[in-house]
């Protein structure tokens, strides 16, 4: 007997999903929309994995509904535009991020800011407007409105373009909004992973003074060499944040696991920024008297609009602003998960989704 999954829409649909906070992912059928007259219908090719997709399967964050197919990078060809389509035509090469509709009527989404409407829904794991499930980018195909769907340039390979969608706006949205994307501004950058090598990327494309700040004396030379960073701080060398002190105008924190804030805060210059765009599990410690004598700001931000997440794509073509990613087929995504939980991935694993995806997967 078919599963609610498999009939609550009118397309077939298949791909890998949870069924438990094991987080372990196995082959799925369910079903998608017809194509609605404002809708977009793409055939995936690649989709990157997130840390937020490992939280997700495995119920880290307290509101993953079961089956779950994850994925909130998804690149791939349009097939299908509904009649009122404007922006897109049959052929296209698209990609849909981590929501997939807002109220539009809030004053967040008429100042195109929709990652910030109450009532957005997420691109997996949520709830449409008509009750139905959202299924993610682990699948062979996605139907969205065009509003929430983005242009991949002709510069930018599909599998490269897929982590911008995520990874990318969330990292270039704080350092467009804080200021930190000019020449002679110096950022920090903490944690070297999905996050935080396209925040030294992106930092640099802008012309700023970039410094890493790991708990990994071995990531240097690579922060430095490949990623083009100008300094490299050790986390836990007392000497060397100390000689550091005063010296970062904004700092974009991408860390996911709890840590200490205040060493951070020490490295900010009067009015400077910690921007926290990781999420750790449990609160963090912060204390105050140290933003209160230098006027500093613990600020957080959250992906972007769909005008700037346009924006950061079209930067990341003229720039050259690539993720390095990790080409696995999908049915390596559960060791994939493992080697991510340990950080062993330079820097974003993406799904051959277009070649490996096969029904009988």
């Amino acid at each position: 007997m078919a599963s609610q999954a498999e009939v609550e829409h009118p397309r077939k649909a298949f791909g890998w999903a949870a069924r438990d906070p094991s987080g372990h992912l196995s082959p799925f059928n369910f079903s998608r929309r017809e194509t609605g007259e404002k809708d977009v219908a793409f055939k995936v090719l690649y989709c990157g994995i997130c840390h937020s997709d490992l939280h997700m399967v495995k119920n880290e964050w307290g509101f993953s509904t079961y089956p779950l197919v994850p994925g909130h990078e998804v690149v791939g060809v349009v097939t299908e535009v509904g009649s009122k389509v404007e922006k897109f035509k049959i052929g296209d090469k698209v990609g849909v991020g981590c929501m997939v509709d807002s109220c539009r009527t809030c004053q967040n989404c008429s100042d195109n800011l929709e990652n910030y409407c109450p009532q957005y829904t997420l691109t997996y794991g949520a709830k449409y407007k008509d009750g139905t499930i959202t299924y993610g980018g682990y699948s062979d195909l996605m139907v969205a409105d065009e509003h929430f769907v983005v242009r991949i340039p002709d510069g930018l390979p599909l599998d490269v373009a897929a982590p911008l969608l995520c990874a990318g706006i969330t990292v270039y949205s704080p350092l467009r909004y804080f200021a930190l994307d000019k020449p002679g501004v110096h950022v920090g950058v903490v944690g070297l992973g999905g996050l935080g090598h396209m925040a030294v990327k992106f930092a640099k494309a802008f012309g700023a003074k970039v410094t890493v700040i790991s708990t990994s004396p071995n990531k240097k030379e690579e922060a430095i060499q490949h990623l083009g960073a100008d300094s490299f701080l050790i986390s836990r060398d007392q000497h060397q944040m100390e000689s550091a002190k005063g010296s970062l105008d904004g700092i974009i924190d991408t860390v996911s696991a709890v840590h200490p804030l205040l060493p951070l805060i020490d490295l900010l210059k009067s009015h400077g920024k910690l921007v926290m765009v990781g999420a750790p599990e449990k609160p963090l410690e912060l204390p105050v008297f140290p933003l209160l004598v230098g006027r500093k700001i613990v600020a957080g931000s959250g992906i972007g609009g769909m005008k700037e997440t346009q924006e950061m794509m079209d930067f990341a073509a003229k720039h050259n602003v690539k993720p390095d990613i990790e080409v696995i087929p999908i049915e390596y995504v559960n060791t994939a998960m493992e080697r991510l939980l340990k950080a062993d991935v330079k820097y974003r694993f993406v799904i051959d989704i277009g070649n490996t995806l096969k029904p009988s997967s």
